[in-house]
């Protein structure tokens, strides 16, 4: 549901008060907050699920993906884009990364 995740960034990017929301989710969340998709999925996606816009964990990688890609290809940076949840914060909880071939 790529779709839902673009539209709550949408939401999010001009709701100041669904900031506030994340952000004190986020301060009370009693993981790791640099392990990012922990974050995101008891933090993030209920807050989203709540507001209709449910989601997981890849269909936000996919969307923050294609968002750094068009950020990199763009000719001027957008000085005021907030940072991506999963690919600009933390580490990932992915331990595929780990992996020694």
């Amino acid at each position: 549901m790529i779709e839902n995740v673009e539209k709550f960034f949408e939401l999010y990017d001009t709701d100041p008060q669904l900031r506030a929301r994340v952000d004190k989710a986020e301060a009370d969340y009693p993981g790791c907050l640099e392990i990012r998709d922990a974050v995101a999925k008891d933090v993030l996606i209920p807050i989203a699920e709540e507001l209709g816009l449910g989601f997981d964990v890849a269909d936000l990688r996919k969307y923050e993906t294609r968002v750094k890609m068009q950020r990199f290809n763009a000719v001027e940076c957008d000085e005021d884009a907030f940072p991506l949840w999963l690919l600009d914060r933390g580490w990932e909880d992915d331990p595929d990364i780990f992996k020694q071939e």
